[in-house]
């Protein structure tokens, strides 16, 4: 069903795809909380989201959705194409985490014996939602699209350059906010892209073969 709905061609089409992309995003949101709740150290962007929930009293969620606006804001100033999608990511992922600390799906890891299968089965969850998430073609996330513009306007620089130097920043930013580094965070910065890469062989899913869809046209055909 996802590759005959995949151009976005009809209501009926974006409207699956963004339910697709708004479950999708809430599971991720369960990969995110458990990476969290490792204990060991969270993500980069956490670290910043954890920073910024610590020192202003705001819930995670909150803070995910200052962050992913603001980035999102970049975006369009470098004007990169924005999907629903985005902003479902925004705004969902962040509202997930809030949701399963509320109910308190998993409690914090005392061990490493503990944590590291925690953040690996994060990080997995993570990687096979955001094949769905991707496979709507409905946009990629706030920061992902934040990569690709800086490295188109860092002519010459590698993407991967970038992405470290993007990293580091939303890690030390965090870091000097109170936000919690550790191993963790060097297995999620560097752990997170192989066991994508992997995931996206399991399933045969190219995201390079993804067109997506910009909100423009997405509100066209809708209103059509």
């Amino acid at each position: 069903m996802l590759k005959k709905y995949r151009d976005n061609l009809t209501i009926k089409a974006i409207i699956i795809n963004m339910v697709v992309a708004a479950v999708s995003l809430f599971v991720n949101g369960f990969g995110v909380y458990l990476t969290i709740q490792a204990n060991i150290g969270a993500s980069p962007w956490d670290v910043l989201n954890l920073g910024l929930s610590n020192t202003f009293g705001i819930l995670y969620g909150t803070a995910s959705i200052l962050v992913s606006f603001t980035i999102l804001g970049i975006d369009i100033l470098m004007k990169e194409a924005i999907g629903i999608a985005m902003i479902i990511d925004a705004i969902v992922v962040g509202k997930s985490v809030d949701f399963f600390n509320r109910i308190g799906a998993v409690e914090k890891c005392d061990s490493f014996k503990t944590a590291i299968p925690v953040m690996i089965l994060g990080l997995i969850i993570m990687a096979y939602t955001q094949y769905f998430y991707m496979n709507t073609s409905l946009g990629c996330g706030p920061r992902d699209t934040l990569l690709i513009g800086l490295t188109r306007k860092t002519k010459g620089i590698p993407i991967g350059l970038v992405s470290i130097g993007l990293l580091a920043t939303a890690t030390f930013i965090g870091w000097l906010l109170g936000g919690p580094v550790g191993i963790g965070t060097f297995i999620c910065a560097f752990g997170a892209g192989p066991i994508m890469q992997f995931a996206f062989y399991t399933v045969r899913f190219n995201a390079t073969d993804i067109k997506h869809q910009n909100i423009v046209e997405s509100f066209k055909i809708m209103k059509a």
